[in-house]
């Protein structure tokens, strides 16, 4: 039977609602191989998509910069204003989330350490006047700031932050450490003003808090912000962790993760303690992570010469971090989490931190590794795909993800038991069956069914997943894929014996009255509206909002719209329900009366009930709507590579 000799690091843990499978975060690095443009080549997304491969958490692409004028440090950063490399940016990050990872961006700004943007002919800026010798020598020369620069840039993070999340980042990584733009309105060596910006830690504080105040209205309360700071500067006359938990407790609860780094760039001499060299202790940098942690509320994660597998789940366990980040210590071995949860820490390849890595960077522009031959070479690499060795693969749900994770993992040659709650495969999704304009729906669930049965996989219907039972059945691997439930929120009335789930109107159609009034105008709710009324139902349809939610769908949109204008729906936005009674409903001020009120206000993921299964096995996947309510295609697109990577000879 397995049991998890790392359990405090393979606990998943929830951020801003996106859920993390487990503490292992890579640490954001950045590449010099790029498109024109400085967009991610196929060696690029390769790269960090390896990372995801290998278990981690969450990716996050480094040194992405927020102004491609004023903020450039290197050569080759990825830039965030630039519209036309969505489609690069977005296979990026698709590529990574595929695996199971949280796609995260790196939002940086040089600063008066823009160097490359200085002798590109640009005139730089930092919170005060500064004449330096940048990071390696180069002389430079930035202005302070004014108002109108300010507010760009303030402009500019925000929308680098939306931008990101336009092209499927699940997260977004502030750099306010290491000497940027944010780390010197901190800091009282590089930021000298006496105005509303400086002067007084409060005042020096501003910026820092004005960004992310602008990107939280940027990408919403539900989406994740990391800031990565230095908790001490660790050079005399720099600022000492009083001052970094000072920085801390000012961002405490404006951010959902607090990334504790070291150092400063603009003092040479403490890159090698930012990222430690072998002369230094394993973890060198977790007392400060460890020390700011006894004074917020904010998870903390550490980061720095972290790679052996007892020393991560002891800085967890103990309390140090919430969160373990490495860099090298995944370049050196990608696969480190996953041969850590299988019970295979004595085969991690733990880094000796020679800088071969970072030196191959700055001299070639080529990411490489002492110990490990595949960096630099993951795209050719990963075409050599050997077999998969055999395992035996639990499936827990029948729906759409779990049939397709199913089928692809016997195909592999895996060993499959599928678990299905109820007496029939096709999840949520077969309430909709039977309506007219979903016939290939159903005709694909019922496919899927059958390809299940041929494939030989054992399909135990009736049956929900519990720990007990995947404890009983000892499977190499788990793929939870059990759905959500409907969201039901806490509106006076909704509990009304008029008020019916959408789900269950779509089994039962005709148990809805003659008038019709359906909550909630994503696409279940739409597309209700429309089968209703396509039965003659006078239907109304109340979304809060400013506008129908079709995800990034636009096209089904636009025929979702014009079929609710041919059959009468009364659309009504932004009208907040706030009380149902046993004739209607009130919203906006108004009274819409109803037979019947149809309740489709999304799905919660069945979060909860997929962690009790993730100390189960030595492999654990979580897909579909029990990690974000998702649409078929992604739902099957994540079943399909979670399946996939099971088993696959490290």
């Amino acid at each position: 039977m397995y049991e998890c000799a790392y359990p405090h690091l393979f606990t998943p843990i929830t951020l801003a609602g996106q859920l993390f499978r487990n503490r292992i975060f890579a640490s954001p690095t950045g590449l010099q191989y790029n498109h024109y443009g400085n967009r991610p080549n196929n060696e690029t997304i390769c790269y960090f998509e390896r990372k995801a491969i290998g278990g981690a958490a969450s990716v996050c692409i480094g040194d992405a910069m927020v102004d491609s004028e004023l903020a450039l440090a290197n050569g080759a950063h990825i830039l965030l204003d630039d519209p036309s490399g969505r489609a690069h940016l977005s296979k990026l990050a698709f590529t990574i989330q595929r695996h199971g990872a949280v796609a995260s961006m790196e939002l940086s700004h040089g600063g008066s350490s823009a160097r490359v943007s200085f002798h590109q002919g640009h005139t730089i800026y930092g919170p005060s006047e500064l004449e330096s010798e940048g990071s390696f020598g180069q002389p430079i020369h930035a202005y302070a700031m004014d108002e109108a620069i300010i507010e760009r840039t303030i402009r500019k993070f925000a929308e680098a932050a939306a931008f990101s999340k336009r092209c499927g980042f699940g997260m977004v990584t502030v750099h306010g450490g290491h000497g940027w733009l944010l780390h010197q309105f901190m800091s009282p060596i590089t930021n000298k003003r006496t105005d509303a910006w400086g002067g007084s830690f409060e005042k020096r504080m501003r910026f820092p808090l004005a960004v992310i105040q602008a990107i939280r209205e940027a990408v919403g309360s539900a989406f994740p912000i990391e800031i990565r700071l230095s908790g001490s500067e660790i050079f005399d006359g720099g600022w000492d962790t009083a001052y970094g938990v000072r920085i801390a407790e000012a961002l405490d609860g404006k951010v959902d993760l607090l990334h504790i780094s070291a150092g400063s760039h603009e003092v040479p001499e403490v890159f090698t303690v930012t990222h430690p060299s072998m002369f230094l202790d394993d973890g060198v940098n977790v007392k400060y992570a460890a020390e700011i942690r006894k004074h917020v509320k904010t998870p903390v994660a550490t980061v720095g010469a972290l790679s052996d597998p007892d020393f991560l789940e002891e800085i967890i366990a103990s309390g140090k971090a919430d969160v373990v980040e490495l860099a090298r210590g995944l370049i050196c071995d990608p696969d480190l989490p996953r041969k850590v949860r299988e019970g295979r820490a004595d085969d991690v390849t733990k880094c000796m931190r020679c800088f071969t890595c970072f030196s191959g960077l700055m001299a070639h522009g080529q990411m490489s590794c002492a110990l490990n031959p595949e960096i630099g070479s993951e795209f050719e690499i990963k075409f050599a795909v050997p077999h998969a060795q055999k395992k035996t693969v639990l499936v827990a749900g029948g729906g759409v993800g779990g049939m397709q994770a199913a089928l692809t993992a016997a195909k592999r040659g895996h060993r499959v038991v599928l678990c299905e709650k109820s007496d029939k495969l096709g999840g949520v999704l077969l309430c909709e069956e039977q309506v007219p304009f979903k016939k290939h729906l159903g005709e694909y669930l019922a496919l899927q069914a059958k390809r299940v049965a041929d494939a030989g996989v054992e399909v135990r219907m009736n049956t929900p997943v519990t720990p007990e039972l995947a404890r009983a059945l000892a499977p190499d691997a788990i793929i939870a894929a059990l759905g959500g439930r409907p969201t039901v929120p806490p509106i006076p009335g909704i509990d009304g014996e008029n008020v019916m789930l959408a789900e269950d109107i779509y089994r039962a159609p005709a148990r809805a009255g003659r008038k019709l009034v359906v909550l909630g105008g994503g696409l279940v709710g739409c597309e209700l509206a429309i089968f209703m009324a396509g039965l003659g139902r006078e239907v109304t349809l109340l979304e809060m909002a400013p506008a129908l939610n079709f995800g990034e769908n636009r096209l089904h949109g636009k025929a979702i719209g014009l079929e609710l204008q041919r059959l009468g729906v009364d659309v009504r936005l932004n009208t907040k329900v706030t009380a149902i009674g046993a004739d209607g409903v009130t919203a906006g001020g108004e009274f819409f009366p109803a037979d019947t009120v149809a309740a489709a206000l999304g799905r919660a993921p069945l979060r909860e009930e997929a962690a009790a299964l993730a100390l189960c096995a030595p492999e654990f996947h979580v897909i579909g709507d029990c990690v974000v309510p998702a649409t078929i295609y992604q739902a099957t697109s994540t079943a399909y590579f979670a399946a996939l990577d099971v088993g696959k000879k490290l």
